[in-house]
């Protein structure tokens, strides 16, 4: 059976959680971003541990910490869809890190648009409207009217 995407994940209202921090009290964490090293697009942001970097390392894949279980997250060994990790850039403050990684197959994200696997970055906040704009439906629309104009 499929991952179903929940109401945050499927709407077009801003909801963002600024307690995702204040509810990690304890866990000793760094936040990583996730770049695809051969896009450069960023994947998602989450977090790791010396555990989970140390692991990572040794591995050379994908391994992150999970703030909401408390464990360790290898990333795609349920699904298969694991991350070859390529490189890791420490910050200047030494708190925060952006790890370079290569989807080795499949989803990057449990979303998906149309059978489609979206990465984690999918919607871009209209600053006007603070709506939630889905890049695929943007896309898809913007691809429609080219198609339509070719043909006039």
């Amino acid at each position: 059976m499929g991952y179903k995407m929940s109401c945050i994940e499927e709407t077009d209202e801003l909801q963002l959680d600024f307690k995702k921090i204040a509810s990690m009290s304890g866990q000793e964490v760094i936040p990583v971003a996730i770049q695809n090293v051969d896009t450069g697009e960023v994947i998602l942001v989450a977090y790791t541990n010396e555990q989970a970097m140390l692991e990572s390392i040794r591995l050379r894949r994908l391994v992150l910490w999970s703030t909401s279980r408390n464990e360790l997250w290898h990333k795609g060994k349920t699904s298969g869809n694991e991350f070859e990790l390529v490189d890791i850039f420490v910050n200047c403050e030494q708190n925060s890190l952006v790890y370079k990684v290569r989807p080795m197959n499949g989803n990057i994200c449990h979303t998906s648009y149309k059978g489609v696997a979206n990465n984690c970055f999918y919607r871009r906040l209209d600053m006007d409207s603070m709506k939630l704009v889905n890049l695929n439906v943007e896309r898809e629309s913007c691809a429609e009217t080219a198609g339509n104009n070719k043909r006039e």
